[in-house]
């Protein structure tokens, strides 16, 4: 199996764009005019722009992203040569983050940081570059102190250590097996006993310059054998079956620490455990987080190694979301409002009215010397003048036709002007930054938690009552004012279910082995409907799920209208009003709010997929012959 490394990002074609005359000078930030380049410049920067081109489709990014900054020294005048730039130190930086993490992965954390001090020279504000930093300073205090997983309780014994004799030794042996177990123990100091379910077949043996462990291999290959230490200098082989190992291997008692796992993830484990490595004795504390194994020494340490590569091999996404929430609300009133009615009335009738209801006024009027006695109009006027009567019909003016005591007047109604403007916009801003694993699901709540009444307990007194007809002598007009009292005093307990209104957005990223970023999104929207039945509010619900995959950095929008309202009135003379034209003149109230909800997301692995490799394979050949 071949290791597969993290994908490079993939070149961007870049092309020139077309310029046009500029002018011989531009003015700076001093009001000062700077000099443009020369047609000598231009070109050389145009050719420099040209192969640094070439350099970053050859995934060259440094010594691209220094030909387009010499460019741009060249021509300033030329935007693209600046953006070129920065999209080629973007690359290069996202290159240095990627074989820092090669580096990490091969234990080789000098060059991992040497990589990411090379890429915050370039961009010293890049995340993903500082979030590996301190991944780097996190495996430095991981080497400083035992892992968790590694820690195990103290043991009631020390382990039998076994010491062979060291240097090397060359066999050619052709005898029974039980012998040949023999003769190799004893070349390196040790006295083996053979139990007796090794049979005595016979087999050949040549190995030439072979240490212990290479020797102890090949014997056990060859006589299908496994030894155990007795003690520093014996040991005790036999037939390699399950029965065997299980009633002369030495067994090891371990607890591994596993916090932070759910309860699937640590039974998870301990499946891993019992149908993989064959652990005979297993226990999975929920509670406490534990694993406690009790195993052979050899298969406690493969166990701790793969649990090992599984934590630390895990993926991690930096998943950044912004929510932005849109609300305009918007009143406008104009136009003239014409009059709604007319009155019309005997100008002879109204005078002789008013002068009639204020006979007092019009007598001190005549007597004082304003007006002489048949002068209707004067009197009138001087009353209506000095605010002592009033009325209505001459207030917004009259129209007089006829004559005499036929005289009439129209008196129309106000006429009322309108020009009224309301509006107003907000905008508000939420912005989050998860640190989620592969495949963990998190869940943001963003609202109110709003109280609904779903039952109500009621109990009577702890007092017993004189209920008569039971504890003494009554009628039924007495229980029924029993009846009446009890109901008054009852206390009633109300049941509450708070229910979350508001937005619930759930995401949940997968890690592919291109990098790339599989975002399973889940959005609900609970809101009051302005309703009730029996008590109980209406809820509106909205709700959206889907799956988009995004390269890392890229993001992805959710767009919600939320709530959307247009109105229109119009005041005005029925059929004129609706003149194409005229009705611009009538007064209209229109009225429009709306609310929109962004949602963006936008995931960085910060630790990607780790590389899978093998153990090399031995080939060995045994000989056997029949007894």
């Amino acid at each position: 199996m071949q290791a597969q490394q993290p994908s490079q990002p993939a070149p961007t074609q870049l092309t020139t764009a077309g310029q046009g005359p500029q002018p011989s000078s531009s003015p700076t930030k001093d009001g000062k005019s700077e000099k443009q380049p020369s047609g000598s410049e231009r070109r050389r920067a145009a050719k420099l722009f040209l192969e640094a081109s070439k350099l970053f489709a050859k995934e060259q990014f440094e010594e691209a992203m220094r030909g387009f900054e010499h460019a741009a020294a060249l021509d300033p005048s030329n935007a693209n040569y600046a953006l070129a730039a920065t999209l080629a130190r973007s690359h290069a930086v996202t290159a240095l983050i990627q074989t820092a993490a090669k580096d990490r992965m091969r234990g080789d954390a000098a060059a991992a940081r040497a990589a990411l001090a090379q890429a915050l020279e370039l961009d010293p504000r890049n995340i993903q570059a500082t979030e590996h930093v301190h991944e780097l300073g996190d495996d430095a205090l991981k080497g400083q102190s035992t892992p968790l997983y590694e820690q195990t309780v103290s043991t009631a014994g020390e382990q039998v250590q076994l010491l062979p004799a060291g240097g090397v030794h060359s066999f050619h042996l052709h005898t029974d097996q039980r012998q040949a177990i023999q003769q190799v123990f004893k070349a390196y100091g040790l006295e083996a006993t053979v139990d007796d379910s090794v049979r005595p077949t016979q087999i050949r043996l040549d190995a030439d310059e072979a240490n212990f462990e290479q020797a102890m291999r090949a014997v056990n290959l060859l006589t299908n054998s496994f030894y155990v230490p007795l003690d520093a200098h014996r040991v005790l082989v036999a037939r390699d079956t399950p029965d065997n190992r299980q009633q002369f291997m030495h067994l090891d008692f371990e607890t591994i620490y596993l916090p932070g796992l759910a309860a699937t993830e640590l039974t998870d484990m301990g499946t891993l455990a019992k149908n993989v490595f064959e652990v005979p004795q297993l226990l999975v504390e929920q509670a406490k987080g534990t694993l406690t194994v009790r195993a052979p020494e050899k298969t406690l340490d493969a166990l701790n190694a793969t649990i090992r590569e599984l934590l630390d091999g895990r993926n991690q996404v930096m998943l950044e979301v912004r929510l932005i929430q849109l609300a305009h609300t918007s009143q406008r009133n104009t136009g003239i409002q014409p009059p709604q009615s007319v009155s019309a009335f005997n100008v002879y009738a109204e005078e002789q009215s008013i002068l009639n209801a204020n006979q007092s006024l019009v007598q001190q009027i005549i007597s004082s010397g304003l007006a002489a006695p048949g002068d209707t109009l004067a009197i009138l006027g001087i009353l209506l003048a000095s605010g002592q009567v009033s009325s209505s019909l001459f207030s917004n003016g009259i129209a007089l036709f006829g004559g005499g005591l036929t005289q009439s007047a129209l008196s129309p109604g106000a006429v009322t002007a309108n020009l009224n403007l309301n509006s107003s916009d907000s905008r508000e801003l939420d912005q989050m930054q998860l640190r989620l694993g592969d495949g963990e699901k998190s869940t943001m709540r963003l609202g109110t938690r709003y109280p609904i009444q779903t039952s109500s307990f009621s109990s009577l007194s702890g007092s017993v009552p004189n209920i008569p007809g039971l504890t003494g002598a009554g009628s039924s007009s007495s229980l029924s004012s029993l009846l009446s009292q009890l109901g008054g005093s009852v206390p009633n307990v109300p049941q509450v279910e708070y229910q979350d209104l508001g937005l619930t957005l759930s995401a949940t990223p997968k890690v592919m082995r291109n990098n790339d970023v599989a975002l399973t999104i889940e959005m609900k929207i609970n809101a009051l409907a302005g309703t009730s039945i029996n008590g109980n509010p209406i809820l509106n619900n909205r709700a959206y799920s889907g799956v988009v995959t995004l390269r890392q950095g890229e993001g992805v929008v959710v767009v919600s209208d939320l709530d959307k309202q247009q109105s229109r009135a119009i005041s005005g003379v029925p059929g004129i009003s609706e003149i194409p034209g005229l009705n611009d003149v009538t007064s209209k109230d229109a009225q429009k709010s709306y609310s929109t909800l962004l949602i963006v997301m936008t995931p960085h692995v910060i630790r990607g997929t780790q590389s899978a490799g093998h153990s090399p394979m031995m080939r060995v050949e045994r000989e056997t012959a029949g007894r």
